[in-house]
């Protein structure tokens, strides 16, 4: 049974199925959240925790089973996360650049103005829902990689270069502090997307809220 967190109420009516199986019977709850689960479920069960795989472990898989290069497999296997699914996904989207698309919109949102913004915009409404939730991931991700080495510099060279430098880069025109409110928004634009929301709406919204952001510390992100 897959997330059980989410039975509810409704979940009290397996208790006795779960309490007493039938014979020869076994029963596995997979839940990502065991906080969100019903007490009187997980006080029937037998808790066993799985580790979410490291980053060398979905590189090897992605290398060894879907035949990715090691530059590529690095880099997807970093932003998903210890999530294999995820992984797979982006996998389908590798050959995107999503560091010059990244590039051209902070770009138009610290520099060039409204007609690069549009036009920004209608290219990423190109792109499709999956590849609009890799990219926010992607920025994501870089993000957090600009926050940990605002806070521990000596991890620089553990990162592939071009990713570390855009890191370095961000941190150049944003604090911790605006970091934080983007990969809240970004969080949050993801969320939506997820929810089937008008990409073009969603990222000229965006657009306006992360330009409000880092609007009064302005660097242009040369190549």
């Amino acid at each position: 049974m897959w997330l059980p967190e989410y039975l509810g109420n409704e979940g009290n009516k397996l208790l006795k199925l779960i309490e007493e199986p039938p014979e020869k019977t076994v029963f596995l709850l997979v839940a990502e959240n065991e906080g969100q689960i019903l007490q009187t479920i997980l006080s029937r069960c037998q808790l066993i925790k799985v580790p979410l795989p490291g980053d060398a472990d979905i590189k090897k898989a992605l290398v060894t089973r879907n035949k990715a290069d090691e530059t590529t497999a690095t880099r997807v296997a970093a932003i998903s996360e210890g999530n294999y699914r995820e992984a797979m996904q982006i996998m389908q989207h590798s050959d995107e650049d999503w560091q010059n698309l990244l590039r051209d919109w902070l770009n138009s949102i610290m520099k060039t103005g409204p007609v690069a913004q549009s036009k920004w915009v209608d290219e990423i409404g190109q792109v499709g829902r999956e590849g609009q939730k890799q990219f926010l991931r992607y920025f994501n991700h870089l993000l957090q990689l600009a926050l940990r080495l605002q806070v521990m510099p000596d991890l620089a060279q553990q990162y592939p270069e071009k990713e570390r430098d855009f890191a370095l880069r961000l941190n150049k025109i944003t604090s911790i502090e605006q970091q934080q409110a983007i990969i809240e928004e970004l969080d949050r634009a993801a969320y939506y997307i997820e929810r089937n929301a008008n990409g073009k709406m969603l990222f000229m919204a965006l657009t306006i809220k992360i330009y409000h952001i880092i609007q009064d510390n302005v660097v242009l992100l040369n190549d």
